[in-house]
């Protein structure tokens, strides 16, 4: 890791925000799986002690983000493929209620929020950067949004770090930002006529992409991918 010190928030409490950051680093794999995380040189980038640090790192462990091998090292961990599954089912299981809930509704200004969404992020189709990543995310927390559910969003994500490790593997193959944009067409197009199992089939093809393609991924990626 570089030495880079990185400046904090010091009207916030400094653990949160050096648990955000690694976890964002770590999500983004900024921080590759295998990744040593010192305490020592931690607490030197932020300018803390190092007991925020070892908090945040506690926190990672706990969603599985790192590995703690106790007077010995902290790793980043690799995929779990278990844990993104997982996540996958619990993601899946909200959001077919939440599509479902907002198709019933019919709300004709939010089909055409999250179409121009969907606008901005077929603009954005083949950079798979994370502006698109952001994209994909705002469109899904706006439903849960909408569903009324926002709380449910931020359970998911917390959830879903394996996950969406495997997705970011995933998406820079050809074509793949190009048939987020179309899933998620299908599904707006169904919330707008009202459909509530068009909109749930939609969600459901959209969202087994990635862990249908995991074979591919462990191939290209085998360091990142535990199993």
């Amino acid at each position: 890791m570089k030495p880079t010190t990185h400046k904090l928030d010091r009207t916030r409490q400094a653990a949160p925000q050096v648990f955000e950051w690694l976890r964002e680093a770590i999500i983004a794999l900024e921080l590759a799986p295998g990744t040593p995380l010192a305490r020592a040189e931690l607490a030197e980038r932020f300018e803390l002690s190092q007991t925020p640090v070892r908090d945040a790192l506690i926190r990672l462990s706990e969603e599985g983000l790192v590995d703690i091998y106790p007077q010995h090292a902290t790793l980043v961990s690799r995929i779990d493929l278990h844990s993104a599954e997982q996540a996958q089912f619990l993601r899946c299981s909200i959001e077919l209620e939440v599509v479902r809930t907002l198709a019933t509704v019919g709300d004709a200004a939010l089909a055409e929020r999250l179409t121009a969404m969907v606008d901005m992020q077929a603009a954005l189709a083949g950079t798979g950067g994370e502006t698109f990543i952001a994209a994909d995310q705002a469109f899904h927390r706006a439903m849960y949004e909408a569903a009324g559910v926002p709380d449910l969003y931020e359970l998911v994500r917390r959830r879903s770090g394996h996950l969406d490790r495997l997705r970011r593997l995933d998406l820079p193959s050809p074509g793949n930002s190009e048939r987020v944009v179309r899933d998620h067409r299908r599904i707006v197009e169904a919330l707008a006529r009202r459909e509530p199992e068009a909109a749930q089939a939609a969600l459901r093809a959209h969202l087994s992409g990635t862990l249908g393609r995991v074979a591919d991924i462990r191939t290209r990626h085998p360091e990142y991918v535990a199993g």
